[in-house]
């Protein structure tokens, strides 16, 4: 009689499994996907804070090209570190929350503290909650590989737009 073999449990993300591959340093947001608790909000988080970093060297141009690469070598980083990870959208990868939240502060800005707040926690709610269109990209691409990386980007990106979408509807209305 042969026992089947255990199934493996997925690798819970550590600082030494961080340093282990440059995609798991990008994609893990340089250490803010560690977070035990909310790793996406702490994700956000960072991205505000490097996003205040960029705009003191970059102009906004140059900070948009930035979104684009990080957009192209996050897919990448969060397709290797799913796999590595054993999971398909690992909670610890927030190079997703990364990108989307650039993309937000680039269209707003140049906004008060006060509208950078607002476009904060629009955001993680359409990321946290995910209802309509967010739900519907999170569900889109599913899997390991290049569709996976994908779709951990997608439904990030949807919320932006969303997010987006509401800070525009509420500029017209006042």
């Amino acid at each position: 009689m042969t026992l089947a073999a255990p199934l493996l449990a997925p690798a819970r993300p550590t600082l030494r499994f961080m340093l282990s591959h440059p995609a798991h340093m990008l994609a893990l947001g340089f250490g803010s996907g560690l977070s035990p608790v909310a790793p996406g909000t702490f994700g956000t988080l960072w991205a505000w804070a490097a996003y205040f970093a960029l705009q003191a060297w970059l102009d906004t141009a140059a900070i948009g090209w930035v979104i684009v690469g990080a957009t192209a070598v996050g897919w990448w980083a969060c397709t290797v570190t799913a796999q590595h990870l054993r999971v398909l959208d690992p909670g610890h990868i927030v190079w997703d929350e990364v990108v989307a939240f650039w993309l937000v502060l680039w269209l707003v800005m140049p906004a008060g503290w006060s509208g950078q707040l607002a476009a904060f926690l629009l955001f993680r709610f359409f990321d946290a909650v995910k209802p309509g269109p967010v739900a519907w990209a999170d569900s889109l691409f599913h899997g390991f590989g290049w569709r996976g990386g994908l779709g951990i980007l997608l439904d990030d990106l949807v919320a932006a737009f969303c997010t987006l979408l509401v800070i525009a509807f509420w500029a017209r209305l006042w």
